[in-house]
């Protein structure tokens, strides 16, 4: 008998951007877990300011008030700073709590796993919609390796869930032409955090300038009514509404344009200080949210309208209003801009760019500094 050559060969195994991504997360959740004494709260930073109602305790990090949430909702106002305001982003805690069956010694795990699955989504639906668009799934790994949400995966924050709902709310819009299922999937991503109204917002105004006018309410109706109808749960409970511009000490919104980072020099006086996160700042904030502006408005003026256009528009025009107490946290503004990051590269890919696309993968570069500055 002779061999006979099969009518198709077998398909090789392509590497993608999200098992690199899935990979230098794992190993970077290992490391820590292992270098603290494979102590699961450590995703979950907690200080003992909250957790021994110590003044001048330890802060610990935002990712303790989503651990509180989940290990028990009802106890939990007493530990956090503010509680409206930590509460309007149940998605995660919630989530966490129903897959850890109630059980607060799961709860840590539940919330690495829940925001791991949700990067790596997040990631794969970003190759996706670049493989709509004719350019390479590989700039996809400036999400999924941008610090303000791979760093969160660690912390028990609620970016990797939000965005990665986000990208999944983009590529059903694009992938299947209505809005309705795009809605619903904001809606989860508002629940998480409330930036991904950005992304509401962008298309809302996309629907209204082509005179679709029934759709963009009810896509606004969608997409920003369940947040809505929380936030009057929240009021009830606490007494105040759950939007705002952050938990302790978080200053309001700016008025004046940037103002919120050239106050780290004025309110501070510290030009040193001023100077390093200037160097952070103005290259992965300032810069990009200007750009965003000046072809956004253009593509606007010149009637070049496409979703993407009027997302990068909604969530760079947020950018010079941004609060002080946000600017002046490194982490806090890298993890403000993820959705800056996601519109920049969709926007890159729209127009066929591949220097926007290119010079959007440096973002990775903060990825390293955090990783090797402890």
């Amino acid at each position: 008998m002779t061999a006979t050559t099969p009518a198709h060969p077998p398909a090789r195994f392509a590497i993608r951007p999200w098992m690199i991504v899935l990979g230098l997360c794992l190993l970077y959740l290992l490391a820590v877990f292992l270098a603290n004494r494979a102590d699961p709260l450590v995703f979950v930073t907690l200080g003992t300011r909250f957790t021994e109602n110590d003044p001048a305790g330890t802060e610990g990090y935002d990712g303790q008030f989503t651990y509180f949430i989940a290990a028990d909702p009802f106890t939990a106002p007493a530990l956090i700073d503010i509680p409206a305001y930590r509460y309007q982003r149940i998605l995660l805690p919630a989530l966490a709590r129903v897959f850890a069956l109630g059980s607060p010694m799961l709860v840590p795990w539940t919330l690495l796993v829940i925001n791991l699955l949700a990067l790596i989504g997040g990631t794969i639906f970003l190759e996706r919609l670049l493989a709509r668009e004719g350019v390479s799934r590989w700039y996809a790994l400036t999400y999924g390796l941008f610090v303000g949400v791979f760093i969160s995966v660690r912390l028990s924050l609620n970016e990797p869930l939000a965005y990665g709902l986000v990208l999944a709310a983009i590529w059903l819009e694009r992938q299947y032409g209505g809005i309705g299922r795009a809605a619903v999937a904001l809606a989860l991503a508002a629940l998480a955090k409330e930036t991904a109204l950005f992304f509401a917002a962008g298309y809302v105004l996309w629907l209204l300038l082509e005179r679709r006018r029934a759709a963009a309410f009810a896509f606004g109706l969608l997409a920003v009514g369940p947040f809505a109808v929380w936030q009057g749960v929240l009021y009830y409970h606490f007494g105040q509404w759950g939007a705002g511009s952050g938990g302790a000490m978080a200053t309001p919104f700016e008025l004046i344009p940037y103002n919120g980072f050239w106050r780290i020099y004025t309110d501070t006086g510290e030009v040193r200080v001023f100077l390093i996160l200037a160097l952070l700042i103005l290259p992965s904030t300032i810069l990009p949210s200007l750009w965003g502006l000046w072809r956004s408005l253009r593509d606007l003026w010149h009637r070049r309208w496409h979703p993407y256009v009027f997302l990068l528009l909604a969530n760079a025009a947020i950018m010079p209003f941004v609060p002080f107490s946000t600017y002046r946290e490194p982490l806090g503004i890298l993890r403000f801009i993820v959705g800056l990051v996601i519109c920049v590269v969709l926007y890159g890919a729209l127009r066929r760019e591949q220097r926007v696309l290119r010079y959007s993968m440096l973002w990775i570069v903060l990825l390293l500094v955090a990783l090797t500055s402890g």
